[in-house]
């Protein structure tokens, strides 16, 4: 093809290794693109890339951005983006494309044709899904979520290419509406910006940053800006008196270092002062330095030398080099008491690790383009396609958007723990991380057959918060399963999820037992004794259903009536019997599991007369004959089922009983034991004062059975401080 002529180039800019971005003082052209990449691309690749300029600039003809600018512009500036980070020129090129699938009649199958299938695969993964109807906003959120992390998991690229076009999106987020501008920051804040800091990305992680907090609280930006000014003039001579002390240090140690001041990032500085509840002049204390070194010996040298100059604080030094962080980040840390009474942060890394600090997973392109052999950009990306198959694993497990973006931004926020396994092994999890998700970090099998945990070679509970340097053993049984209270705690997305679907399959299944059960007597009651396969069929289409145990489930769960069902059966060609017997009452048997709960309002035990309630999503509540809600319940009697106990069943089942007493001293210890002695275990407790003489005391007990609490009632009965035992409903 032939290209168009050029202004003569200039030589090409030295690559900078801080990513400065200095605002253009002119709008950014292809002319200024072709240059930038002139100077780390072929210049075959440079003339591919200027050909999908053209192609782009005929697609986008006509169509402009809200500001009112040609649209082609927008690709422009996201290739740009990538240019700078010295990304390869199939990035380049699907990123002056990324908008033509989504906004003009061009086919993905054109974009292979022209351009080669990886380009069509890149720009087709950055395309929102367009052609779907959804029902509410956090769906096609979700579902576009789920399909650029498919694509994400295919090719790394396209994650990349998504964030510079949200990067310059939010640079000219101005022009767009004031809500639509909210929306848009919120969204940033919540999944964008996150997904680059994971990525260590941080050059754009820190603009997202701070763009979405500017949109969404402007007036506290101005505000941090404005005395972040004020405090910088008065610190210039502190800050380069103390630069010089530590350059000055090294030339007697005879060490090569580069130092630089670090400016404090406002968001972060923001939301420092939010988490601790601390004022600016609190939280803005600290100056911050870098010391890059030539080798990782060096680095541990400088982190001596700096102990030896400065008084290191303690419990404040982190060795990122020796446990990188979970998407390659490598440095040493270390806080230290400066020469005035101020606290100076410091971070040494060699150029290498410097380079994935600021560029993370793109790093891998930047080695590649200065033809060096460096393990972090390649660390960084395997780290990276790691977590993209955990968020995967977790994709195929969520039940709906709601819980797949709720997994999404758990995992997003990896401010991390390491902790060891009983082999020695490290594992690394997001602080505030339990036992419990330790357990399904390590796998799948040994997250659901948990039963308890040892750390540091102690028992604890599930729901113990993990701590740096913990050694963790966790103990299993293969007849434990997971619990559904493990949810309240369980704080990964990988936990969360594994949990929810065992949990949705297990209760498929039991719904499926129940729907069975519930047709079957309702069946029995109408007289039909046996159902043809055709019969099943015109039901199933009936009630658009694609198969028998999906009609059962919903029986089961409480969305549809046994009885109503088993009266559409009742048509000609139903096998039905005239002389129907009785109708026998839905066993209770107690090995239901979550499709058979109790009702809280009466809390029945065996033997209790009962009766059940169908409830939509739950199943069945049984409830006591003299509940306190019993007319309210019968107010839709066709979702009342008649239940009974099984013969001799026990289990662990609550309930309320008031104790009125005589008040004395240790009355409510005794009462406690002699509940104890019992073998019943207090659930809860309270104590309402009756008068000075009196007190009424609440209990609730754990019982087997009625016999079980008629003997507890007997024992409380026999002290003579008690003067009136009664179960209470409620």
């Amino acid at each position: 093809m032939r290209i168009r002529p050029l202004r003569t180039l200039r030589p090409p800019r030295p690559f900078s290794a801080t990513f400065s971005r200095p605002s253009p003082p002119k709008r950014f052209l292809a002319g200024d693109l072709v240059e930038l990449l002139d100077a780390y691309l072929s210049k075959q690749e440079v003339a591919d890339v200027y050909r999908a300029y053209l192609f782009g600039a005929e697609a986008h003809e006509g169509q402009t951005r809200r500001s009112g600018e040609p649209y082609i512009y927008h690709p422009i500036e996201v290739a740009r983006i990538l240019a700078e980070m010295r990304l390869d020129s199939r990035s380049i090129i699907a990123a002056l494309l990324h908008d033509v699938i989504e906004d003009t009649p061009t086919a993905k199958e054109h974009l292979a044709q022209t351009f080669g299938e990886d380009v069509a695969e890149l720009v087709d993964g950055v395309s929102k899904i367009s052609q779907i109807e959804f029902k509410t906003k956090e769906e096609r959120q979700a579902e576009n979520f789920r399909k650029m992390l498919l694509a994400m998991a295919q090719d790394i690229r396209v994650i990349l290419i998504k964030l510079a076009d949200r990067l310059h999106n939010m640079r000219t987020l101005s022009h767009m509406p004031a809500d639509k501008q909210r929306s848009i920051a919120k969204e940033t804040l919540d999944i964008y910006a996150p997904i680059a800091n994971r990525l260590g990305v941080y050059q754009w992680y820190r603009e997202l940053e701070d763009l979405g907090w500017a949109s969404l609280y402007p007036m506290r930006k101005q505000a941090l800006e404005k005395a972040t000014k004020n405090r910088q003039g008065n610190r210039k001579a502190l800050v380069r008196k103390i630069q010089e002390a530590i350059e000055k240090q090294f030339v007697r140690e005879e060490i090569v270092a580069r130092v630089t001041g670090r400016e404090k990032h406002l968001y972060s500085l923001y939301q420092k002062m939010r988490k601790k509840r601390r004022g600016f002049e609190e939280v803005y204390d600290a100056l911050g330095y870098r010391l890059i070194v030539d080798t990782v010996d060096s680095c541990y040298r400088v982190l001596g030398v700096m102990h030896n100059l400065y008084k290191p604080i303690p419990g404040r030094f982190k060795d990122y080099i020796a446990i990188p962080k979970a998407n390659g980040y490598q440095s040493l840390h270390t806080v230290v008491f400066g020469p005035y009474g101020q606290s100076i942060e410091i971070q040494i890394r060699t150029e290498d690790m410097h380079r994935v600090a600021e560029a993370g997973v793109a790093a891998h392109w930047l080695f590649k383009s200065g033809d060096k052999q460096g393990s972090g950009g390649k660390a960084a990306q395997q780290a990276a396609r790691q977590w993209l198959l955990e968020l995967l694993k977790i994709q195929q497990k969520a039940g709906n958007p709601h819980e797949f973006l709720e997994h999404l931004k758990v995992d997003l926020f990896p401010d991390e723990v390491y902790v060891f396994t009983p082999k020695g092994e490290i594992k690394k999890l997001p602080r505030g991380a339990t036992a419990l998700d330790f357990a399904y970090s390590v796998h799948t099998d040994l997250g659901n057959r948990c039963t308890g945990i040892k750390i540091n070679h102690q028992p604890a509970a599930l729901r113990s918060v993990l701590h740096n340097g913990d050694h963790v053993e966790i103990l299993t049984s293969h007849r434990a399963i997971p619990n559904p209270s493990w949810l309240n705690f369980a704080a990964t997305g990988k936990a969360r999820a594994t949990i929810r679907s065992y949990l949705k399959a297990q209760q498929w299944k039991q719904s499926v037992r129940l729907g069975k059960r519930l047709l079957k007597k309702s069946l029995r009651a109408v007289g039909i004794k046996r159902l043809t396969a055709a019969r099943k069929q015109g039901l199933l289409d009936t009630m658009k259903f694609k198969q028998w145990d999906e009609l059962l489930a919903d029986i089961g769960l409480g969305n549809r009536v046994a009885v109503m069902v088993a009266h559409q059966l009742v048509a000609p060609g139903a096998d039905v019997d005239s002389s129907t017997e009785k109708p026998q009452p839905l066993v209770i048997t107690g090995t239901e599991g979550m499709l058979i709960s109790f009702g809280r309002c009466c809390r029945p035990i065996p033997n209790d007369p009962i009766f059940g309630y169908l409830t939509a999503g739950k199943g069945i509540v049984i409830h006591a004959d003299d509940c306190p809600n019993l007319i309210e319940l019968k107010k839709t009697p066709e979702k009342l089922i008649e239940v009974g106990w099984e013969e001799g069943l026990e289990g662990a089942y609550t309930v309320n009983i008031k104790v009125e007493v005589t008040n004395k001293r240790g009355v409510l210890a005794k009462l406690a034991t002699v509940i104890a002695e019992a073998k019943s275990n207090i659930e809860n407790v309270s104590v309402l004062d009756r008068d000075d003489a009196t007190n009424s005391i609440n209990f609730t007990v754990e019982v087997k059975n009625r016999i079980h609490l008629a003997s507890i009632i007997r024992d409380l009965r026999a002290q003579e401080t008690v003067i009136r035992v009664v179960r209470t409903k409620g």
